[in-house]
């Protein structure tokens, strides 16, 4: 039965979010802003799903300026949860099939977020100039997923290195965010599903990786994401089991 509760009610509200919010971007479309906006929205789903959403950012985190934000992706949970700590003027490089989902994919497109043909690989070349050129043109960020696809389940991928070249192209930092595990977490038929910690890491400065391989930078980011995530995941087992959510 709270299976079927919660189905019914993310669907409306989730209907309500993407008209709502299409017609609202309308006035002013393609604005990077709407992305957090709207982003946040769909976060606030989780107390549906029984998810306590914990988020840890630098206190100077809104001083940041333009950067490349590179998180973890694991499966469709990211909307409720690492939508929640998106920053403003940051969008979203996502593949183009997106467009296609009926309402999200209209919202997705008008919130200024960058669309991506991952089969075409010179258009995709393209996009990290197109990339570089909005760094230049306006205090813009951008939100990547260097693994490419969701985990569901297995770790940590492997990094593709595409948001690395940008960042070296463009002289922005490389910002890490991890998720704790919520592979197999979530049960809609259970009224509470305990806590995911979302946490920013400090930028990395991309200096230091000047006279070295774009895969070294990349290699560094996803050791920082690892260690971090075993870290989170063992707090959130150590809390999840005292009972101090």
């Amino acid at each position: 039965m709270l299976l079927i509760l919660r189905t019914i009610f993310v669907v409306i509200y989730s209907i309500l979010v993407c008209v709502f919010g299409c017609i609202y971007c309308l006035f002013s479309p393609r604005n990077p802003r709407h992305v957090a906006t709207f982003g946040h929205a769909f976060g606030r789903l989780s107390t549906i799903f029984g998810v306590k959403v914990e988020l840890r950012k630098p206190e100077n985190a809104e001083q940041f300026g333009n950067a490349i934000y590179i998180a973890n992706h694991q499966n469709n949970y990211d909307m409720i949860t690492a939508a929640n700590i998106v920053q403003p003027t940051t969008v979203t490089v996502g593949k183009k099939s997106l467009l296609w989902v009926p309402f999200f994919g209209q919202l997705y497109w008008l919130t200024g977020n960058l669309l991506i043909d991952r089969d075409n690989r010179a258009k995709a070349h393209g996009t990290i100039g197109e990339l570089i050129d909005q760094f230049k043109r306006k205090k813009i960020s951008f939100w990547m997923f260097p693994e490419g696809t969701r985990s569901r389940g297995r770790g940590l991928l492997p990094f593709k290195t595409g948001a690395f070249h940008a960042a070296m192209a463009a002289g922005v930092p490389v910002i890490p965010v991890v998720v704790s595990n919520t592979h197999d977490k979530i049960k809609l038929n259970r009224w509470k599903n305990g806590l995911v910690i979302v946490e920013m890491l400090p930028p990395v400065d991309i200096k230091q990786f000047e006279n070295q391989s774009v895969r070294k930078l990349a290699t560094h980011c996803r050791e920082l994401m690892a260690a971090k995530i075993d870290e989170l995941n063992a707090e959130v087992a150590e809390r999840e089991a005292s009972g101090k959510l």
